[in-house]
């Protein structure tokens, strides 16, 4: 019995390490990470963008002035200029030159009626034999000059600035025109308008003028410089606006530009100005100028981006070098002194 009793106690004492090794982990080696199980869930049903809709406006239809940016029936002069350039053109026209076209008329009619009743044959029977006036050939000669002197000096700073180039931050618009008909393109918003001009029935029915009214108004902001470019893909056309002050010829093949600003909202009307065919009076320009709120509004309903909502281009970074460039420079380097060494040998 004694022996079967330290049998099993040696048997006892021997398996005791082993147990305790298969339960404590080895500290030597370090524990793996738990990776956990992916959860497989419930597909949820995938949501489909919808395309973005386009903001509603009602730009473009607004009604116009039947006294402003268009011709009036018994009404003389100049349409009222709401531009600062047409503004300072109107007024030229309006007091220097008028006043003097005035005064020049008086003057002569009031020489000829002294000529008729002075020098005929009954007030002066024995005619002079006068034939030069030294006084009076300085007189006629020097006033005229005198006289386009002081209007050239406004009128060269009109032209002038006509022709001054539109300021930066200024909406680019570019005309085109075509037999017979124009495409005004906004090429930085992403605009395009054709215009076409309305029959008489259609004009008559959305209140337009005859002859004046399109179906598609240019729209432009208000308070804003207007850059304006002019071409043609056929023959010379015009873009004249008169409440602008604006003429300018599209001659295909090339671009014209001026540069203009509108003080005032509301729709305004002007036509193509250059005999360009058959239908050269069927070419209508009609503009709405609105807020600049309501212009973007309307530049994002038709599709295009205000520069707001235009995201920039990331710059290109430059390019680090390689590993195995870096090493090639190094065994260059390290070759050039060796090189030199072998020559000096």
């Amino acid at each position: 019995m004694n022996r079967i009793t330290s049998v099993l106690l040696a048997i006892g004492l021997a398996a005791t390490p082993l147990t305790a090794m298969a339960q404590a982990p080895a500290a030597t080696a370090p524990a793996a990470p738990i990776v956990a199980a992916p959860v497989v869930a419930e597909s949820a049903p995938t949501a489909v963008a919808e395309p973005a809709k386009k903001a509603e406006t009602t730009i473009g239809t607004s009604t116009n002035d039947p006294i402003i940016g268009q011709p009036v029936v018994g009404k003389i002069g100049l349409q009222p200029q709401v531009t600062a350039l047409g503004q300072r053109a109107a007024w030229i026209h309006n007091y220097p030159i008028q006043i003097i076209m005035f005064a020049m008329s008086a003057l002569v009619l009031l020489l000829l009626f002294y000529v008729v009743f002075r020098f005929n044959r009954r007030s002066n029977p024995v005619p002079s034999k006068t034939s030069h006036n030294t006084t009076i050939e300085i007189i006629w000669t020097l006033g005229p000059v005198l006289i386009l002197i002081g209007l050239l000096i406004p009128s060269i700073g009109l032209l002038a600035d006509q022709f001054k180039p539109a300021p930066k931050g200024a909406v680019t618009i570019k005309a085109i025109g075509n037999q017979w008909y124009w495409i005004h393109d906004y090429p930085d918003l992403g605009v395009e308008i054709t215009s076409n001009m309305l029959s008489d029935e259609e004009a008559k029915a959305k209140g337009e003028p005859r002859l004046l009214g399109v179906d598609n108004r240019i729209v432009l902001p208000v308070d804003t410089p207007i850059r304006l470019l002019t071409t043609s893909n056929d023959v010379i056309h015009a873009w004249a606006m008169p409440a602008f002050w604006i003429k300018l010829d599209a001659v295909p093949g090339r671009i014209n530009e001026t540069s203009f600003t509108v003080a005032k909202t509301g729709v305004f009307y002007g036509q193509c100005s250059e005999l360009c065919g058959i239908k050269h009076g069927f070419m209508p320009i009609a503009v709405e100028v609105v807020s600049k709120a309501d212009f973007a509004t309307w530049v994002r309903a038709k599709g295009g981006q205000m520069p707001e909502d235009q995201t920039p281009e990331p710059a290109a970074a430059p390019a680090a070098a390689t590993p195995a460039a870096e090493t090639g420079v190094a065994a260059a380097e390290a070759s050039a002194p060796a090189a030199t060494n072998a020559v000096t040998k």
